[in-house]
């Protein structure tokens, strides 16, 4: 299935990382907080936006926002333009 998002949103999908306490135990999911970084999957329409966000690109979001989906099991989100705090760079 191709999802491509309208106007100037973004499907992005989070970045889960591992976490661990300083005594080396794996925290469960439960017990995570929200991820905030993700990678973008599909690009809607940004030329009204002043920004430079393509595919592949991965970036920092608000923690509340956007609206979660799953596509074939796996967690996305579409998230509008406006809600990206920023952009990582390697």
């Amino acid at each position: 299935m191709k999802v491509i998002p309208l106007g100037s949103r973004l499907l992005i999908k989070p970045i889960q990382e591992e976490k661990r306490t300083e005594g080396g135990i794996v925290l469960p999911d439960t017990a995570k907080e929200k991820p905030m970084k993700a990678e973008i999957v599909a690009v809607g329409n940004l030329e009204d936006a002043d920004v430079d966000l393509r595919v592949g690109d991965k970036v920092i979001f608000s923690k509340y926002s956007g609206t979660e989906i799953k596509i074939e099991e796996e967690d996305y989100i579409i998230i509008d333009v406006e809600d990206i705090l920023a952009k990582i760079e390697d």
